[in-house]
């Protein structure tokens, strides 16, 4: 198979948001094609209409364009083999169920579920677990054990039914993963899956396979949670005679703690976000978090999601979209699941955050000043943010290392001004006012020269002076250079602020 002919698929299910597992398995689809010259194509399985939750499929569409993944074709894109969600391509599956049973791959059963119930307390009695495979089918009401005729006539009289794959006995079914390598799996232990229902609805396996070969879909990258799927999958495209996809299953983001599956209940307890972008119920009305909505960049995002689970072959972690295409290869995904690390994730943005321009993150820091009653000019906002983006993971966090270049000291840290107010703070201080009243130029470094010449002339500790002063200015021992700040702040500021501090606190007994 040439590069031009791969084709890979993200298939979701709009049943609720998108957990950021799903997110890499779209991602790593997203980068083999690329990678490959392929296409990457995105289809809705929505065929389970009990699980249907409104909403749910546009949510998905808007995570993937944030997240910057573009689909080639799909229900987006469009494309020559559409429709692309299973909800408008029922008649496919109805006959291609249909060519099963008349291959003999699969047949009717009608059995209620009050019967299957019945023969399971009688297992759980015996302490056995029921299975409906070859041996059961036998016992039960199916199309196995009935005449044609008596088939015929449930069918006729409107008999509720499913259509079950006939997995065949005692052999040995063989399958290559591009990740896992060689399993190999008895049938004996498999049971006889439901391929479609009366409803006029196929489940996953049937659609599922129907879709990929009618798409034409090369390589199929999906989450390991399919993998025990993968015989009855294998199964049903020998029963086709259809050439079959290569697969590849990818390892599961595991909690913090590497045990167990990554999921909401984890973000909750421990306080980050599992779902890419803040998700309301449509039903309860509870908010999830998203990482967006945390202050996480789209490319930070995108980068921590892409090396959990694969990995470069040397220490590099810095990524853009473009040099993940280049170096990414499924032989260097993983088998073992990865531990999510919400330090590692923030460490990612804050690497992110010191690259994005002052003025784009100033459009992003304007929303938040004004929800604290400061409007500000976009010029000062990304001048402030200079000096104090090197402290911050997120953009939240640049507000709370810079609110006070905004808004003057309504009150002063009492840690601060018992410890750092000394006897002689209020006269200093007064001197020091008197110097920057005077001073020719307000530009940082001729402020820090000539305050500090003004300091060792005096013999007084620098600092005595600097603390301070820092207190009158900020409030609190916190920010960046002090200089920095003031030079920004202007001399009118500056002054208007330190008269505020004297008044305030005074001349200390």
């Amino acid at each position: 198979m040439s590069n031009n002919d791969v084709r890979v698929r993200f298939a979701p299910s709009p049943t609720g948001p998108l957990h950021i597992g799903g997110v890499r398995t779209a991602l790593y689809n997203y980068l083999f094609a690329k990678k490959n010259g392929g296409k990457l194509i995105l289809r809705i399985e929505d065929t389970d209409q009990n699980r249907f939750v409104p909403g749910a499929e546009q949510y998905i569409i808007d995570s993937f364009k944030w997240c910057g993944i573009e689909f080639d074709e799909g229900a987006t894109a469009g494309g020559d083999y559409g429709p692309y969600k299973q909800s408008e391509r029922k008649n496919y599956y109805r006959e291609y169920a249909i060519k099963l049973i008349k291959s003999g791959h699969a047949y009717y059963a009608f059995d209620t579920p009050e019967e299957l119930n019945k023969v399971r307390s009688v297992y759980e009695a015996e302490k056995r677990t029921f299975i409906y495979n070859a041996d059961e089918r036998k016992r039960l009401k199916n199309a196995l054990t009935l005449t044609d005729e008596e088939t015929k006539a449930l069918l006729s009289n409107g008999e509720p039914y499913v259509i079950r794959f006939k997995m065949p006995e005692n052999e040995n079914v063989i399958m290559d993963d591009l990740i896992r390598g060689r399993i190999e799996v008895n049938s004996s232990v498999l049971d006889d899956k439901i391929l479609f229902k009366s409803d006029g609805m196929p489940t996953y396996h049937l659609a599922n396979i129907v879709d990929d070969h009618l798409m034409k879909i090369s390589h199929v990258i999906r989450g390991e949670e399919w993998l025990p799927s993968l015989p009855l999958h294998v199964l049903l495209y020998d029963a086709f005679k259809w050439e079959k996809p290569k697969f590849a299953h990818l390892p599961l983001i595991l909690k913090p703690d590497g045990n167990g599956k990554l999921s909401k209940r984890d973000g909750d307890r421990l306080g980050f976000p599992v779902f890419p972008l803040q998700w309301t119920d449509p039903k309860t009305g509870s908010v999830s978090s998203g990482f967006r909505e945390d202050g996480y960049i789209a490319k930070a995002f995108v980068n921590m999601l892409a090396l959990l689970g694969w990995n470069p072959g040397d220490d590099r972690e810095i990524f853009s979209m473009y040099e993940l295409v280049e170096e990414f290869t499924i032989e260097r995904v993983g088998k073992s699941g990865s531990k999510f690390d919400p330090q590692k994730a923030a460490w990612f943005n804050h690497k992110y955050l010191q690259k994005e321009k002052n003025n784009e993150l100033a459009e992003m820091l304007l929303p938040i000043a004004e929800s604290n009653g400061v409007l500000v000019e976009k010029d000062k906002m990304s001048r402030v943010i200079g000096v104090v983006k090197e402290r911050a993971n997120f953009v939240k966090d640049i507000w709370n290392q810079l609110d006070f270049f905004f808004v003057r000291p309504q009150e002063y840290d009492s840690k601060a001004v018992n410890k750092r107010w000394k006897h002689d703070s209020y006269d200093q201080m007064n001197e020091l006012k008197d110097i920057l009243y005077n001073i020719s130029s307000f530009k940082s470094e001729h402020m820090e020269e000539v305050v500090k010449t003004w300091i060792e002339n005096k013999e007084y500790g620098m600092g005595m002076i600097m603390n301070a002063f820092r207190l009158l200015i900020v409030g609190a021992l916190r920010g960046p250079h002090l200089f920095d700040i003031i030079a920004i702040l202007g001399k009118d500021e500056t002054l208007k602020r330190m008269d505020q501090g004297l008044n305030k606190l005074g001349r200390k007994e």
